[in-house]
């Protein structure tokens, strides 16, 4: 036990509710299955919106916004998209309320929508509605476009970032005039889900195809980043969708090509959410805290005093303002932890729990000796340095602790991808180490669901990179071409 938080060898689970209430990250909300984003899990989750906005930006696409409410006559205009989202959809059926008399308020019976309103739980069909008046011919394409939002998803069992009611996450819809465009569109933002999440995030995943039976409700073809958790458990960190011509022929969304024909566009959504913080957590943290990447750190360093009288910290004070406005000309996030009613004990564990990358200690022996200590995170390892230079040592030390976070998972990762030819030993393997599992399977929606109703895994993906191999399935020793990954997964 640590700081209240549950070992990850005790109850992995726990350990990852423990971490973002104790880190203030999140907390449950009065509403069920809802939680409210504290400012420090906010300031993690703008890292990541302000980083993928300028990807986005970059890659020529710009941002709208589009009602939270979508009429439930456009959900039935696109049958499997429907049918994907239909159990887990709130709906509005009344726009008032009353007073019945007794001081209680009620729902007004009289005040009934003509046609109730589902909150959004993804926006294809309101979109799709909205682009049949922004297109005429193919000057008018391609749309790109991306929204950051809410949305709903009536989830029954939640948990803090990885599955609740309502969450954050920003959908990019966007509209072409050839198939090839818009494959390759989708193709584009998932390569810049995974470079984000490695480069970033610190995470390592692997880009694959979903299959039909995990494609996204109405996608001709989902791709996707799946990411190792360190309970042995998949998590899907991105998706993008090739949506075809199914939703511009549903809302009848037509151009004129260059060659005088009308034609249905091609569609391409791709979206990821709050569900990267639960990513971010679980792949990296430990039984002391969190463990953030410094690129992602709302808190890249911080600095502590310790002294014992108000000569000495007006020293040190003079030697910090230096330092932090050295760091802030190079970028860095800097916090000077000066409170006067928290020992620096406290403080330590604070900011270790927290999962700040850096911390400098500097006392008033520190400041004859002209040196600091510096404790890294990742490692847990301190070292004393000169002050001369500290602001470039912090700079190449934070792409280090970078590095060095995203090796670690790598390694993981890597060590948990376990090729299997049987049946029992794709069981064995499930129950004894869990990860990646690579084998043949004979490409059928019967054999996927009888394994997942037998063992509770799933195929996460065929690798964009998996190679031709003859080989049989492992559940019903029929042909096989390449291998599928299965895992058990959040």
């Amino acid at each position: 036990m640590s700081k209240g938080i549950t070992s990850r060898a005790e109850d992995y689970s726990q350990w990852y509710n423990d971490l973002v209430i104790k880190a203030d990250l999140a907390e449950y909300s009065a509403v069920r299955g809802c939680m409210v984003i504290k400012p420090y899990g906010y300031g993690i989750w703008e890292r990541i919106q302000a980083i993928l906005d300028k990807k986005f930006k970059d890659t020529g696409h710009s941002n709208a916004y589009f009602p939270l409410f979508i009429p439930k006559s456009f959900f039935s205009k696109e049958a499997s998209h429907v049918e994907g989202f239909a159990t887990e959809c709130a709906v509005v059926t009344h726009y008032r309320l009353k007073n019945d008399g007794n001081g209680n308020i009620i729902v007004d019976e009289d005040a009934k929508l003509e046609e109730e309103l589902i909150v959004r739980p993804t926006s294809e069909t309101i979109i799709w509605n909205t682009y049949r008046g922004w297109v005429e011919s193919y000057r008018d394409l391609p749309i790109l476009v991306n929204q950051w939002a809410n949305v709903v998803r009536w989830e029954m069992r939640t948990r803090l970032f990885l599955r609740t009611a309502e969450f954050l996450w920003q959908e990019g819809h966007t509209a072409h005039a050839t198939e090839i465009e818009a494959i390759e569109e989708a193709e584009r933002m998932l390569d810049v889900y995974a470079d984000f999440s490695e480069k970033y995030l610190a995470v390592p995943v692997i880009r694959g195809r979903k299959t039909e039976n995990e494609r996204f409700a109405g996608a001709l073809d989902t791709y996707c980043i799946e990411a190792l958790m360190q309970d042995g458990k998949a998590l899907q960190a991105g998706t993008s969708h090739f949506l075809g011509q199914n939703f511009a022929k549903a809302f009848d969304v037509k151009f004129t090509s260059r060659e005088g024909k009308l034609e249905h566009v091609w569609a391409t959504s791709w979206g990821v959410s709050t569900r990267l913080m639960g990513a971010l957590i679980m792949a990296h943290s430990d039984d002391q805290g969190l463990v953030l990447p410094p690129m992602l750190a709302p808190i890249q360093v911080v600095i502590v005093p310790i002294y014992k009288t108000d000569e000495e910290k007006a020293n040190i004070d003079v030697f910090v303002n230096q330092l932090i406005s050295e760091l802030k000309t190079k970028d860095i996030s800097v916090k000077y932890d000066d409170r006067d009613t928290q020992r620096p004990g406290f403080k330590f564990a604070e900011w270790e729990l927290k999962g700040v990358p850096l911390r400098v200690a500097v006392g008033s022996r520190d400041m004859q000796n002209k040196t600091v200590e510096l404790a890294r995170r990742d490692t847990q390892t301190k070292e004393t340095v000169a002050q001369e230079g500290l602001s470039g040592h912090i700079t190449t030390l934070l792409d280090t602790i970078q590095e060095n976070i995203f090796q670690k998972a790598l390694d993981f990762r890597d060590g948990h991808i376990t090729e299997v030819n049987s049946y029992e030993e794709f069981k064995e393997v499930l129950e004894t180490k869990g990860g990646f599992i690579s084998c043949h399977w004979d490409g059928t929606v019967e054999t996927e669901k009888r394994v997942k109703e037998e063992t509770k895994a799933t195929i996460r993906c065929v690798p964009l990179d998996a190679k031709e191999e003859a080989g049989v399935c492992i559940f019903t020793g029929k042909p096989s071409n390449k291998r599928v990954l299965f895992a058990k997964a959040y």
